[in-house]
């Protein structure tokens, strides 16, 4: 009874302070207003004595937990900022700030994978029960007589092997060019956003349809799987932070709409850079792994690695919060 008097009392000032310190995190302590960094100070006090009241107390391992964290990232905040080298923010971009990102936007993402994902099952069922919708469903330089699988026809020859930074060259590029176009999409109300998560859905499973319905459907998802999960991943990021932009505009709340944007915009910055480290990655495995002859088996196990790799990227940074706020 006692402890869930304290946690009412004083959970309001616990998420003030995990808002401060997610900003901190996202950008930098200038990135506060000078009031900010007072009350972040006088909140960092705050959550010190209330770690030493429950611990005092012996209230639940949960809760004191959860204040020993949020007391660990204050103080790296409070004490740490001033000595950090521009070695240690880049890591702590990677290790921490862009991941919780992704977590923090999670429901502007899943909007886009939901539009993306919907489109593409759409396109595969209309084309797999009446193969003539892909007339109306895909452009005409897509649809062709298939007579072997994606993977042959695109690598058979030591030519394209040899070309393969070119070719990495050209498919980051061209996903990056993909990336900002979802990202920027935001300004226009987030339409140009969903046109190209829904074109690009209506591609994949128009695609996956024909070539499955030719006999080569296994071949086609092994030759997407080594680069496919980081890079549509990737592009979905991508779209979630164009969306947050088109929120910005559309549900400022009860903030002025230039100052809702102006936030959105630093949190859709940390994921735009993100996704274009991680569409390097897709390009560099798409251009030196993919043209090689591996089986089907060895291409589809290597993107069932790359997907279990990115997911613990992106779980790992959020599981101590994620169990924090479960057990609030």
């Amino acid at each position: 009874m006692r402890q869930a008097i304290f946690v009412e009392k004083r959970q309001s000032g616990w998420q003030r302070l995990e808002e401060l310190l997610n900003t901190v995190e996202r950008s930098s302590l200038r990135r506060l207003h000078p009031e900010e960094v007072a009350e972040l100070g006088t909140l960092y006090r705050w959550v010190t004595s209330d770690l030493a009241f429950a611990t005092g107390r012996n209230y639940e391992a949960s809760l004191r937990a959860y204040l020993n964290r949020l007391t660990a990232r204050a103080h790296a905040v409070v004490y740490g900022a001033s000595s950090e080298g521009g070695l240690q923010r880049v890591v702590r971009f990677y290790a921490a700030t862009f991941p919780r990102e992704v977590w923090n936007s999670r429901w502007p993402i899943l909007l886009g994978i939901a539009f993306f994902l919907g489109s593409a099952a759409l396109a595969y069922y209309l084309i797999h029960v009446q193969p003539l919708n892909a007339y109306v469903l895909l452009p005409a330089a897509l649809i062709k007589p298939i007579h072997q699988g994606l993977h042959a026809s695109n690598f058979e020859t030591n030519e394209a092997i040899a070309g393969a930074p070119t070719m990495s060259a050209y498919i980051m590029t061209n996903n990056i060019r993909l990336a900002f176009l979802a990202f920027a999409g935001g300004l226009t109300l987030g339409i140009l956003t969903v046109y190209l998560l829904i074109f690009n859905g209506l591609t994949l499973g128009g695609m996956a349809a024909m070539y499955n319905d030719a006999g080569f459907g296994r071949d086609f998802w092994a030759t997407i799987a080594p680069h496919g999960f980081i890079e549509l991943t990737a592009v979905q990021i991508a779209a979630g932070a164009g969306l947050l932009l088109a929120a910005g505009i559309l549900a400022p709340g009860r903030i002025r709409r230039r100052e809702a944007l102006r936030r959105n915009g630093r949190r859709a910055a940390i994921l735009i850079v993100g996704v274009a480290t991680m569409l390097v990655i897709a390009a560099m495995i798409e251009g030196f792994f993919s043209p090689q002859k591996f089986p089907e088996t060895t291409r589809l196990m290597f993107g069932g690695m790359t997907a279990v790799a990115m997911l613990l990227y992106f779980v790992i940074p959020n599981v101590g919060r994620l169990r924090a706020s479960s057990s609030l």
